[in-house]
């Protein structure tokens, strides 16, 4: 295959992710870029550029939709032109009446593709680029006429208070998890309404039980044991914007890292599917995967198949992490000779996981 199973059943033709909602973190921990080869998963670029800031001594992110791309490249350019309070402005991360002018000052390092692209959606950029993807539509919709039957503006603000981890466990039972909650929460996550206005409703072939459920479960652990506070995830869904907590990729002791290994040509986007670049390329080799959920999408067997051919690119020791959401993915024992499953590392990296949607974290590591 050349194309992604996913790319025979789903629309790639808008942005999906304007941001990339799993913790950079975990994937910072887990694959040790530093001196290493890195072929990462795009959506909006975000973890891709956590690779760079890292270490990495290449990051190739691959991406199909032309829209995640044009994602990238802005942000990209928007590194490269801008200074650091400037790009959280551009973001969304922080309030801004210049996003026209800061993208103006981006604009001319955009290929043009990406220039066609963002030239027609002046809209998106007034609002930040960080929110004008499908799913965080999705997140705005929440925050601002389903979130408040539950709780109060001033309630959610409380939430997202430092605490000790036992006033954050009681202030979860005894103020925040009440009927009104879990009731909006089991409709807003179920499978329906998340497949019809965040995700795709193909997203969820492989997708056994209840979303609404294990979203739940995986909620109350955000909430109750990890903090809020420090939560940028947290804080964009409930305010929609980062507060004092950024994701990694955003943090200032990391613009510059990334702006310099841009100027050294260290990053380069691919406009294919995984499937398509592991054949375009079959003499590069590769020391670090970031592959997001994409098995999520695939059947089986055909994880089995990409996971051959990703080991077949590899260098002896490269790392592999991924997530789980809602379908359980990971090597089979078909496979036992050739990854070898990190899955301590993996549990214990997966408690502090801040995206909270998934539920479990892999790390697998090609025998050497």
């Amino acid at each position: 295959m050349s194309k992604s199973e996913i790319q025979h059943r789903a629309d790639f033709s808008k942005v999906r992710y304007a941001q990339c909602w799993e913790d950079s973190l975990l994937l910072v921990e887990a694959l040790k870029p530093a001196g290493r080869n890195c072929l990462s998963i795009g959506s909006a670029g975000d973890n891709s550029f956590s690779l760079l800031a890292a270490g990495a001594a290449s990051v190739t992110a691959v991406e199909m939709n032309p829209a995640q791309v044009a994602c990238i490249e802005l942000r990209k350019a928007a590194y490269l032109a801008l200074d650091h309070p400037a790009f959280l402005e551009l973001h969304g991360s922080r309030p801004s009446s210049r996003r026209a002018e800061l993208y103006a000052a981006c604009r001319e390092l955009l290929p043009q593709e990406a220039r066609a692209f963002w030239d027609t959606k002046p809209d998106d950029i007034a609002g930040g680029i960080g929110g004008c993807g499908k799913f965080e539509n999705y997140f705005r919709l929440f925050r601002s006429k389903v979130l408040p039957l539950a709780h109060p503006r001033k309630r959610v603000l409380s939430l997202l208070e430092p605490r000790t981890p036992e006033e954050r466990r009681r202030f979860y039972d005894d103020v925040w998890n009440n009927r009104r909650w879990r009731a909006i929460f089991h409709v807003f996550f179920s499978r329906t309404l998340m497949g019809a206005l965040g995700r795709d409703p193909e997203f969820f072939k492989y997708v056994e039980g209840s979303v609404a459920e294990r979203i739940l479960r995986r909620t109350e652990h955000a909430l109750a044991v990890l903090d809020p506070a420090a939560n940028p995830y947290l804080h964009w869904i409930l305010t929609g914007t980062h507060g004092n907590a950024l994701p990694h990729a955003l943090e200032e002791a990391n613009f510059e890292p990334i702006r310099n290994a841009l100027q050294e040509d260290r990053f380069r986007i691919s406009g294919n599917a995984i499937e398509a670049l592991l054949e375009a390329e079959p003499d590069k080799r590769f020391d670090a995967y970031n592959l997001s959920d994409i098995f999520e999408y695939m059947s089986g067997a055909n994880t089995e198949a990409l996971l051959r051919r990703l080991v077949a690119a590899s260098n002896p020791g490269a790392r592999l992490a991924y997530w789980n959401m809602l379908a359980p993915r990971s090597r089979p024992e078909s496979m036992a000779r050739l990854l070898q499953p990190r899955a301590s590392e993996a549990t214990a990296l997966f408690h502090g996981d801040r995206a909270f949607f998934y539920s479990r974290f892999v790390v697998e590591e090609v025998h050497g």
